[in-house]
Formats: structure tokens, sequence, C-alpha cells
């Protein structure tokens, strides 16, 4: 590949790298939590209510950065959002109780706002618009991506320098993408914020009073919500169910979050090919919202399977599956809306499965303590199942939306 095309896609390449710091960041306490809670003495109701200190805060941070990468532009936005972050998350080190990682979690949120609403700035600014699809993909699974490596890179630094030294590592970590940004923002379509412009001539945007922008919102919390489940609860799960230690859980869940990563580009390339057939944007995303749906089901049954193998193939899917979701969402909410608030609804997708977890995570967090694992999945397996049905309530009489999907 030539360097100045390599050059070209060096600003997406830099936003897959810190979409995935922050993912390493926020999951390295989800990955220590049995030892966090044992060492610290927090019970998972406890555990539940920092995650929602962290999900509130973030939900929170999705609309106020993606405002301030428009109006500052996403060089020094982003340095200041991950600045923040990082220094949020190395603080986790001197934390003791529930109030220390609670404000240390709140202030990683709301530095990880700027996350996405980032990358699809800098996507937008950097790319041509028949670049953008790749460009997203490219950007958007390093989150993922980073949930799938952190078992793989932060427990062997836990195991050596102990649950404290685990989190002064994301900070250095952190701090190292801050240098990289300040060269590669150097470019001048970064260092400078041209006006927003919507390639189709339209000037659709979402609006709180439309049901169709409930409809996606709903879409895109519920059906992924076993993502926060799996991530937040899957190390709990396995050491108390199922008897695994700290290192055999840092050897397993990298497994789930594969499923995550595979999952964005199979139903994006499917979405992608269906769209553009004889049954139409909505009809086809309404066919594999459908599919997605019913492929979330199995998840219920993961406290009943005997085998680990099993287990871990149950996780796996339960995710691979939530990612489905995320990327039909966007689908339709991209064609419904104008491209040029594509920022605004990457927040609001962002900030609604955020809300989600904060609001669900302590309900969680109790059947944990109560060690009601049935009850637990079947929860995370039928969140899905209510997403899709308010989205389908919504769209099964909009003509008006079917004919904004055909058009666009």
């Amino acid at each position: 590949m030539p360097v100045t095309r390599l050059w070209r896609w060096a600003p997406a390449a830099a936003m897959l790298l810190v979409s995935l710091i922050s993912y390493i960041d926020r999951n390295t306490l989800a990955l220590l939590a049995p030892t966090i809670l044992k060492e610290t003495g927090l019970n998972a109701a406890e555990y539940g209510l920092v995650i929602s200190a962290f999900s509130i805060a973030y939900m929170l941070g999705n609309p106020l950065w993606g405002r301030a990468v428009d109006r500052v532009g996403v060089r020094w936005g982003m340095v200041a959002a991950v600045s923040l972050w990082t220094a949020a998350s190395a603080s986790h080190a001197l934390a003791a109780g529930l109030a220390g990682f609670a404000a240390a979690r709140a202030l990683l949120g709301l530095g990880e706002g700027a996350t996405f609403p980032g990358g699809l700035r800098t996507v937008t600014q950097t790319l041509e618009p028949n670049q953008w699809g790749r460009g997203l993909a490219v950007a958007y699974s390093g989150g993922s991506l980073g949930a799938l490596i952190t078992p793989l890179l932060i427990t062997p630094v836990a195991l050596a320098w102990g649950w404290r030294g685990a989190f002064l590592f994301t900070g250095l970590v952190g701090a190292a993408w801050v240098m990289l940004w300040l060269v590669i923002s150097r470019r001048p379509d970064l260092r400078v914020r041209p006006p927003a412009e919507d390639p189709a001539g339209q000037a659709a945007r979402p609006r709180f009073g439309e049901a169709r922008l409930w409809s996606f919102l709903a879409a895109y919390a519920l059906g992924a919500s076993p993502i926060g489940f799996v991530i937040y609860g899957g190390a709990i799960f396995l050491a108390q169910h199922l008897g695994r230690s700290q290192a055999e859980i840092g050897r397993l869940l990298w497994i789930p979050p594969l499923g995550w990563e595979l999952g964005y580009f199979f139903w994006g390339a499917l979405a992608d090919r269906l769209c553009r057939g004889r049954l139409g944007p909505l009809r086809a995303l309404r066919c594999l919202m459908t599919a997605a749906m019913l492929a979330a089901l199995p998840l219920a049954l993961a406290p009943q399977l005997a085998s680990l193998t099993l287990v871990m193939a149950d996780l796996f899917l339960g995710m691979f599956v939530a990612a489905g979701f995320i990327i039909l969402s966007m689908g339709y909410a991209t064609r419904v809306y104008s491209a040029a608030h594509s920022g605004l609804i990457a927040g609001l997708g962002a900030g609604a499965w955020s809300a989600g977890v904060a609001l669900l995570m302590p309900v969680f967090g109790r059947l944990i303590d109560l060690r009601a694992w049935d009850a637990a999945f079947r929860l995370a397996a039928l969140l899905p199942a209510a997403g899709w049905a308010l989205w389908v309530i919504v769209n099964r009489r909009g003509s008006d939306q079917a004919a904004e999907l055909k058009r666009q």
C-alpha cells in the first residue's frame, strides 16, 4: 500500500487504537472484579453501583464530547478527553472502597464519552464519503478488540504487580496514545474544523418527540445490553458458578469479545448486501433484527450448561448477536436521518446503551449476590427481544420511514 494511502488512513487507525484503549480501561475492573471485591470487601450490589457511576457519566459524556469535537476540533478535543480518562483509569489504583471506585469510574466514563463521537468525526473529516463505511468499521472495531485482548494483556500484569499495578499500566498506555495523536493530528484536515455538510442535501434531524428515534434507541440499548452483562458479570459468573480461578478467567474471557468483534463485520456485510436487494432497506433490517432477536435467546441457557466449552460458546453467541443489534439499529438510524447529524446519532445510541447499563447493572448485581444466575441470564436474553418488539411496533406501520429508507 502506498505511503500516502497509509497516511490517509492513519487517523482512522488512531481512532481504532483509542477505542481499543478505552475498552481496555473500562474492562480492567470487570476482569479483576473477583480479586478486587475480595480484597476491598465490596459486594456485587456495590460493584453494580460502581458500574452505574461509569454508565451515567458515559451517557452524559457522549453528547457533550460530540458537541466539543464539533466546536473545538477533534485534535484538541480528543487530547482533552483521553488525558482525562487516562488519569481517571490510573486513579483506580488509589481506590479502597465504594466512594473511591465510584468517583474514579465516573471520571473514566465522562472522558470515554468522546470515543465514538471522536471516531465518527475523524472518519468523516479525513476520508472521502465513499470510504466512510470502512472507516467507521476500522474506528469502532477497536472497542470489541479491546474487550477481546484485555484478559490476555492485563492478566499477566495483574499477576505480576497486583490489581493496582494493572490500573497504573493502563494509565501509561493512554499517555502513549496522546503522544501519538499529537503527531498524527498535525495534519491540516485535523487542525481545522470544516463546516458540517450533508452530502445528500437533506436535513432530517433526530427529534425526541419522534417515535422512530425512540425505536432506534430501544433497539440499540436493549439489543446490545448482553454486552454489558457479559463484560461486567462474566468474570464473577466464571468464578462463583463454575469455580474458575483468576488466572483461568484471564485465559477464557477473550472468547466472548471475539464474538462481538466478528459480529460487527458479519452483520454489517449482511445488512449492506440485503438492504441493496429486492426486500428494500426497512424490510431487510426487520428480517435481520428478527433473526438476531431469536439468536439472542439461547443466552438464557448458560447456567444450565454442563460443559465449560458450551458455556463459552454461549457467551460468544450472546455478544455476537448483540453486535448485530448495534449494526442494524445504526443502519436504520443513518438511513432515516441526515448524514449531517451522524455524530449526534452515534452519541445518542451509545448514550442510550450506557443508560440501560446504568439502570440494569444494580439489578444484575442483586441477582448475582443472591446467586440467582438463571434469572440473571434469562433477563439478559430477553432484553434484546424487548428492544426488537418496540422497534417493530413503531416501524410496522411506518410508511413514512419506509419511504425515507428507500430514498437513501
